[in-house]
């Protein structure tokens, strides 16, 4: 009797089971599933490799891939035809969209022209590896550019002074020029966008002394007025001069000249009458 009601119990149990398992089934294969939305696109077109500033735009830098048409970057270009032939005046990234405040106007060309803003100019000036800073000037980069220049014919005259601050360097590179023997000789070259007073500073320091660039944080832009070292300053000289002078008039005046008189046994020391 036991195993009779075991086996009914089982039997049950299975029923339920299918019955269970049949019925879940009935419903996925009845219920919609939702469908997926339709996102509308637009063609955006984005660069292929980085690009430097002056880079003049062709068709293996650019290629177009689908952006969702609502938040497309506003100006975005669809078409990569309408930007060969272009010049870059920013720099840009692989995958960056090109927009229209990276490129130069139309018909303006490529290369640096196109960089330089309205009222300014790029002048190169020639560098070495200390006047570069070791490598680190760089397109984009600001400096200070430092003058030594001996205005008088005395070594004394010797000057360094910081002649322009917060200057944006357009380009930096290598070019190639002859010596005195008509022999190849690569020469580094920083170009500088200055207007047109710095220029003539730049181009007069160049000529009578030497120059320097100091590499600036491009997030500083202070410009501090300075007066300029000369060698005894520099090595202390005239500070120490003046730290005589102050010493000598604070020192208190020698004492006057007297003269001892002897009466007996008594002896008194009198000043002396100029």
């Amino acid at each position: 009797m036991a195993r009779i009601r075991v086996f009914i119990v089982l039997t049950l149990a299975v029923a339920a089971g299918g019955t269970f398992a049949f019925g879940t089934y009935q419903y996925m294969q009845t219920t919609p599933t939702d469908a997926p939305v339709a996102v509308a696109t637009r063609d955006v077109v984005v660069a292929t490799a980085d690009l430097q500033l002056g880079a003049e735009l062709r068709q293996e830098h650019l290629r177009s891939i689908k952006w969702p048409a609502d938040y497309a970057p506003a100006g975005a270009f669809s078409d990569t035809a309408e930007l060969v032939g272009r010049g870059l005046i920013q720099p840009v990234a692989a995958n960056e969209v090109f927009l229209p405040t990276k490129l130069s106007p139309i018909e303006a060309g490529a290369g640096l022209p196109p960089v330089i803003p309205e009222g300014y100019r790029a002048m190169s000036v020639r560098v070495n590896d200390v006047i570069g800073v070791a490598g680190y000037v760089l397109p984009g980069t600001r400096v200070d550019v430092v003058a030594t220049v001996n205005p008088t014919t005395q070594t004394t005259g010797m000057t360094s002074k910081v002649i322009l601050t917060n200057v944006l360097v357009l380009a930096a590179g290598t070019k190639i020029e002859q010596d005195e023997n008509n022999e190849p000789l690569a020469v580094s070259v920083v170009t500088l966008q200055v207007d047109p007073e710095q220029a003539e500073r730049l181009t007069l320091a160049s000529n009578e002394g030497k120059i320097q660039l100091a590499l600036r944080n491009p997030l500083d832009p202070t410009a501090p007025e300075t007066s300029g070292i000369r060698p005894a300053a520099l090595m202390g000289y005239a500070e120490q001069r003046v730290a005589r002078a102050a010493a000598a008039s604070q020192a208190p005046p020698p004492p006057p000249p007297t003269i001892e008189v002897i009466r007996g046994d008594k002896r008194e020391q009198i000043v002396a009458q100029e």
